[in-house]
């Protein structure tokens, strides 16, 4: 109510006439005086004479008019800022993301987000899962990025699938065959990275469900280390694909098919508080990231042969 007490105060000052006024708020002039008299009780002072002009601010008036200009001018300000945080015009998005997902999954994305929201403003934190968890719940974070986790508070959006593939330097004699069966892998030194990583978890579980124990082996804390590794024929790793695409491409490393492991994969989701109401850059890049991973799963309706090109195609895509 202050609000629109304020509004018809500097209509009158603007217009120094009532009836005026009240016709530019669309008000009665009983309506428009009342709110005037409503407002000088508030702050405690004569805010306007009346004279055979018309009304006349009093100096309490003019002393008050510019407070009044800014409370209103913020008030608007407030409201077009809202507008464009719906719409996506403006705005702030902030990002937690894993290691794996912040360096290779989210610059493509983010790319193409910046590029069709140039206004909003965006930050991104790194963490591990554990940590971007954290990060949401208490609302430090708008979205994270991460392997999928749950908790009653949260919900877990499905983005992509990734995947632990193993690569080799091309010099290495997995190359010649293309594939290779557990046991030899077991044989060969093992590149392990961020022991802290559910990556690091599933890898070791591969050869204990295999009853390989004794594994030699390298470890390093990041994914790009243990890649530098395997190109300088230290050993090789079970890598996530989305952060081999290029190497690959480049001949820098070789894939190899794993004839007798399972497929291991991780779901790569976004997190959010369940009771906090999405933005408008929120639901933008959400929307932006469901459509890179539909265009992912058109390689379904492929050949076998084609799918796997079109799959490298839209991982350089996703990816990078």
């Amino acid at each position: 109510m202050i609000y629109r007490q304020l509004e018809c105060f500097l209509a009158v000052a603007r217009t120094g006439n009532l009836s005026r006024a009240a016709e530019e708020m669309y008000l009665t002039q009983p309506t428009l005086t009342a709110r005037l008299k409503a407002l000088e009780e508030e702050v405690g002072d004569q805010l306007f004479v009346r004279t055979s002009r018309g009304m006349r601010l009093t100096e309490a008036g003019r002393v008050f008019l510019p407070y009044a200009e800014r409370v209103v001018s913020s008030f608007e300000e407030g409201k077009r800022r809202l507008e464009e945080l719906r719409g996506a015009s403006g705005g702030r998005l902030v990002i937690g993301a894993s290691p794996g997902v912040g360096t290779y999954a989210l610059p493509g994305l983010l790319e193409r987000f910046v590029g069709a929201y140039p206004k909003v403003s965006v930050s991104v934190r790194t963490g591990h899962s554990e940590d971007i968890l954290e990060m949401v719940l208490r609302e430090e974070v708008h979205l994270g990025l991460t392997r999928e986790m749950r908790h009653p508070e949260v919900e877990s959006l499905p983005l992509y699938e990734d995947e632990l593939v193993l690569v080799v330097a091309p010099e290495h004699r997995f190359t010649r065959k293309g594939s290779a069966e557990l046991a030899e892998i077991g044989e060969e030194q093992l590149i392990l990275f961020d022991n802290d990583s559910s990556y690091y978890e599933q890898t070791q579980a591969l050869f204990t469900n295999a009853g390989i124990r004794e594994l030699r082996t390298l470890e390093v804390d990041n994914i790009e280390a243990a890649k530098r590794m395997v190109e300088h024929r230290l050993g090789i790793a079970f890598l996530p694909r989305s952060a081999i695409v290029r190497a690959v491409s480049a001949g820098n490393l070789v894939l190899i098919r794993v004839e007798d492991g399972p497929a291991m994969t991780r779901s790569i989701v976004a997190l959010r508080r369940r009771d906090a109401p999405a933005s408008g850059p929120v639901r933008a890049f959400l929307e932006l990231a469901y459509g890179m991973a539909e265009r992912r799963e058109e390689r379904t309706e492929l050949s076998p042969a084609l799918a796997a090109e079109f799959e490298n195609l839209q991982l350089i895509d996703l990816f990078t």
